[in-house]
């Protein structure tokens, strides 16, 4: 890891995410999740709400107090932090300014990494030139681009408010500002051929980002997409039909040199998301915002937090008691353990079975790795265990058998 600073000026545009990513699992990082969006996406279960008018000020104060008291809660031994990531919601909506504050006092309350990894999530309809050219300035070097789709009847269908123009635009201008981008496709939309998606996903690794965010269209309870498919008037293509768009994306990704390092994420070797990368090699993370969650370790225990959802109680409690916090648990050796696992598992690069044992002196069960091996679903190679391409089609099934 490259040595620490303070960030003791504004202008950042001259730090560079060069250290090789962390394979330790002890990188340390801090999430801040904006909860607004302009509108609300009928596919979305994430904690994101559509509001008139947003008092900047007053929401990023809520956030600066949130930050304050958790590093309290850390004490004098403070991790040094190297990715920071802006979440939503649509962040891209924060003015400059704004973004610029959060990091200073990020930079104030811990010591941060010459080679941060500052991302931020964008919609191509909130895009303008000059936003982009003030996140860069502001300390931003990494954004995310919610594209989602690649033909413009599709994005209406996903409630999207830009067309595939304004993405073309938007990809255009962030490659020029940004020296890492990232955007988002979905794809097993209804009707979707692997014709389709193929020409679609070819369209897409065409524009040269580093990395690409490939999701399958789920339908999740409680969304206006869920109503549609109980009613009948909403269908997602089958679970034969999905494997082979799946393969398909795996095989197009590779052949272009962004294979999958996650199960739904691909980069060139190097361009992989850090921030992401923290989470499944379940490192320690802050989460400030409405709704975020984070997982600390202090003095030897593992928490999870977990803050209030709708942003008017969060600010109300940040107010009053200086953090949104509602639930602060220790998770039980064995539940850490066990989650540890589900998140490694969704890496290529698997778990380290060496550093699983070390640090939660337990063994994964010998017999269900054997059975899983014998079908094809898991590799051992030495002392990491790796999810074979037969397993991932099933991935949720392997991840029970081995981690229940």
């Amino acid at each position: 890891m490259a040595a620490p600073l303070r960030l003791a000026s504004r202008d950042m545009s001259t730090l560079r995410v060069v250290s090789p990513v962390n394979k330790e699992g002890n990188a340390f990082g801090v999430y801040v999740h904006w909860p607004f969006c302009a509108a609300k996406c009928p596919y979305c279960d994430f904690n994101s709400h559509v509001r008139v008018k947003i008092d900047e000020d007053a929401w990023t104060s809520g956030i600066v107090r949130e930050l304050q008291w958790t590093a309290k809660l850390q004490g004098d031994a403070r991790p040094v932090v190297e990715t920071i990531f802006f979440g939503g919601g649509t962040p891209s909506l924060i003015g400059a300014a704004a973004i610029a504050a959060v990091i200073d006092e990020i930079a104030r309350l811990w010591t941060v990494a010459r080679d941060v990894e500052i991302t931020l999530e964008s919609n191509p309809a909130s895009v303008e030139a000059q936003r982009f050219a003030d996140y860069r300035k502001a300390g931003v070097n990494r954004l995310s681009l919610g594209v989602q789709a690649l033909n413009d009847t599709d994005l209406k269908f996903l409630g999207r408010l830009h067309s595939v123009a304004e993405s073309k635009s938007a990809l255009a201008i962030a490659c020029t500002v940004f020296d890492r981008v990232s955007f988002d496709l979905i794809y097993a939309r209804p009707r979707q051929s692997i014709a389709a998606w193929r020409d679609e996903l070819r369209e897409a690794l065409g524009f040269g980002t580093e990395h690409l965010s490939l999701y399958q269209l789920t339908v999740e309870a409680g969304t206006p997409f869920a109503a549609l498919a109980r009613s009948g008037a909403l269908s997602t293509p089958d679970e034969d039909s999905a494997a082979a768009l799946y393969e398909t994306t795996q095989e197009l990704t590779e052949a272009a040199g962004r294979p999958a390092y996650e199960i739904s994420n691909h980069a060139r070797p190097g361009g992989e998301c850090r921030h992401n990368l923290l989470y499944w090699r379940y490192g320690d993370y802050v989460g400030v915002g409405p709704g975020a969650h984070g997982r600390l370790t202090i003095d030897d225990k593992r928490l999870a937090t977990f803050c209030e959802k709708l942003p008017e109680r969060w600010r109300e409690k940040t107010a009053q008691d200086g953090h949104g916090i509602v639930e602060q648990s220790e998770i039980d050796r064995k539940d850490a353990a066990r989650e540890h696992l589900l998140m490694n598992l969704r890496l290529a690069e698997g778990v380290d079975l060496a550093r699983y044992r070390s640090r939660w002196g337990t063994e994964i069960d010998r017999g269900r790795v054997a059975a899983l091996v014998d079908e094809g679903h898991l590799q051992q190679d030495a002392d990491r265990l790796k999810v074979t391409p037969r397993g991932r089609l099933v991935l949720n099934a392997v991840i029970a058998a081995i981690a229940d």
